[in-house]
C-alpha cells in the first residue's frame, strides 16, 4: 500500500506526496500533460526537442545540471506520445532546490538562437542514430502510420521527418512553451523523506505565485475501428528477416486494459510464453519472438515482434503466429498459465514500489488518468481477470482485420 496525500494549488497545479522515511533521499517529479500527440502533423518531434531545450538554462540558473549536482542530486527527463516528465533525485535536506529549479524554468527559460540550433542538431543526430542508421530503426515510423489514420499516435515521438525538426523556428518553440508549460498543465509528485507541511509550503512558495496560463484541456480525434488487414513490406540490408504485428487495443484507463495486457504476456512475455516456447524452441520457425502493449493513455496497440531465418518462408512465419492467436480465441487459458503471468506482473509492481523515483512517476501518471489511487488498485485489477475474460478480449482484438503488419525482408 502506497500512502499519499494530494494538494491542489489555487492556480490548478496538483501536488502528490508519498512520505518514505526509510531513505535519506527525495525524488521530485514534475509531469507535463503534453507529448507528441499534441503536435501538428506538419510539425512533429517538437515535444521531444523541447524536452532537450528545457535544460538550456535561465538567467538565474544558466546550467541546470551543475546546479543539481552541487546539492548532490541527479536529474533526467523523458518524453512519449502522452507526457513529458522531468525528475530530480537529491538528499532530502535539499528538497527546496528541486522546487526552485523547476519553478524557475517553468517561466524563465532562456531560448537563445545558438542553444536552439545546437539542440536541433543534437536531436537530428539522435533521429539518425535511432531511426535511420540501425536495422529496423524506422519500424515505428512505418507501424504508426499504418495503424493510425486519424489519431496523432500516427507518428513516433522522435518525429515523422528530420525536415520537421530542421524547420522549427524560435516562434514555434516559444508558442509551445507558453501553451503547455504552465501550472495547470503540470503535476508535481514527490516520494521520499520529507515533511508534508513543508512540501506544501514549498509548492505554494515556488509555484503558487505563477500565474502563467495556456492550454490544458485537449481533445484528440478518435481512431476509427480498423476494418481490414494492412501490410507493409520493406526489403533492406537487415541482419535477419523480421515481422512486427500491431493490434488495436484499449487505452490505459479502460477496464479491459488489464485483460489485454495479460493476453500480451501469455503470448510473448519471456522464454516460457506461448509464442517463444512453441515457435522458437519447439518448431524453430523463429529465432526470437515476443509481445507487449504500448500502454498509451488513449487506445494503443498490442505488438508482436520477432525475427526468422532465411530458411523460413514469410508466409509460414505469419501463419504460425495466427495459429497461436487462433488458439487464444478458441480455448480457455489454463488457470495455472494465467496465474503465472499475474504473479510476474505483481512481482514487477512490488519491485517498482521499492524505488522512490518509480513511486513519484507512477503517482503522477495515475493522477493524469484521473485517479492517483490507481497505484494501489493495480494488483486487484489484474487479480480480477478470469480465463473467460482472456477468451472474450482475445476474440475482440486478435482479429486479422484489426492487424497491421510490417515485414523486413533481407534484400
Amino acid at each position: 500500500m502506497i500512502n499519499f496525500e494530494r494538494h491542489t494549488l489555487d492556480n490548478g497545479m496538483v501536488l502528490l506526496m508519498n512520505i518514505d522515511k526509510t531513505t535519506p533521499l527525495v525524488a521530485f517529479n514534475i509531469m507535463y500533460n503534453v507529448g507528441s500527440k499534441n503536435e501538428d502533423e506538419s510539425k512533429t518531434g517538437l515535444a521531444h526537442l523541447f524536452e532537450h531545450l528545457m535544460f538550456s538554462g535561465t538567467k538565474l540558473v544558466p546550467d541546470f545540471d551543475s546546479r543539481t549536482q552541487i546539492v548532490g542530486g541527479e536529474n533526467n527527463a523523458f518524453t512519449n506520445a502522452d507526457i513529458t516528465s522531468f525528475y530530480i533525485t537529491l538528499p532530502a535536506q535539499n528538497i527546496e532546490t528541486a522546487f526552485w529549479l523547476e519553478s524557475d524554468r517553468m517561466v524563465n527559460l532562456v531560448l537563445s538562437k545558438e542553444k536552439f540550433e545546437n539542440e536541433k542538431r543534437v536531436v537530428i543526430e539522435e533521429f539518425k542514430e535511432t531511426s535511420i542508421n540501425v536495422p529496423y530503426g524506422d519500424m515505428w515510423h512505418h507501424m504508426a502510420d499504418l495503424s493510425y489514420t486519424k489519431h496523432p499516435y500516427k507518428w513516433p515521438t522522435i518525429g515523422k521527418k528530420i525536415d520537421h525538426i530542421q524547420n522549427f523556428t524560435l516562434d514555434d518553440i516559444f508558442n509551445y512553451y507558453n501553451d503547455y508549460y504552465h501550472p495547470k498543465n503540470a503535476i508535481i509528485s514527490i516520494s521520499g523523506n520529507f515533511d508534508k507541511e513543508n512540501a506544501i509550503n514549498l509548492a505554494e512558495k515556488w509555484f503558487g505565485r505563477i500565474s502563467k496560463k495556456g492550454k490544458s484541456d485537449f481533445l484528440f480525434p478518435k481512431e476509427p475501428k480498423q476494418l481490414e488487414s494492412k501490410t507493409t513490406i520493406i526489403r533492406d540490408n537487415v541482419p535477419a528477416n523480421a515481422i512486427y504485428m500491431a493490434f488495436h487495443m484499449s487505452g490505459r484507463g479502460d477496464e479491459n486494459y488489464y485483460t489485454q495486457d495479460l493476453i500480451s504476456d501469455i503470448l510473448g512475455r519471456g522464454r516460457s510464453s506461448r509464442l517463444y516456447h512453441n515457435l522458437v524452441k519447439e518448431q524453430e520457425i523463429f529465432t526470437d519472438l515476443y509481445a507487449y502493449v504500448t500502454g498509451n493513455i488513449d487506445p494503443g496497440l498490442l505488438i508482436i515482434g520477432g525475427s526468422f531465418s532465411d530458411k523460413t518462408d514469410q508466409k509460414l512465419a505469419v501463419e504460425s503466429i495466427h495459429k497461436e492467436l487462433d488458439s487464444m480465441k478458441s480455448v480457455l487459458v489454463d488457470k495455472y498459465e494465467l496465474r503465472k503471468q499475474i504473479n510476474k506482473i505483481e512481482n514487477q509492481m512490488a519491485f517498482s514500489e521499492i524505488g522512490i523515483l518509480n513511486k513519484a512517476i507512477n503517482l503522477a501518471q495515475y493522477e493524469l488518468l484521473g485517479d492517483p489511487n490507481l497505484i494501489n488498485k493495480q494488483e486487484e485489477l489484474y487479480e480480477e481477470v478470469t480465463p473467460e475474460d482472456i477468451l472474450r478480449e482475445s476474440n475482440e482484438i486478435l482479429q486479422e482485420n484489426n492487424c497491421s503488419k510490417v515485414l523486413y525482408l533481407k534484400d
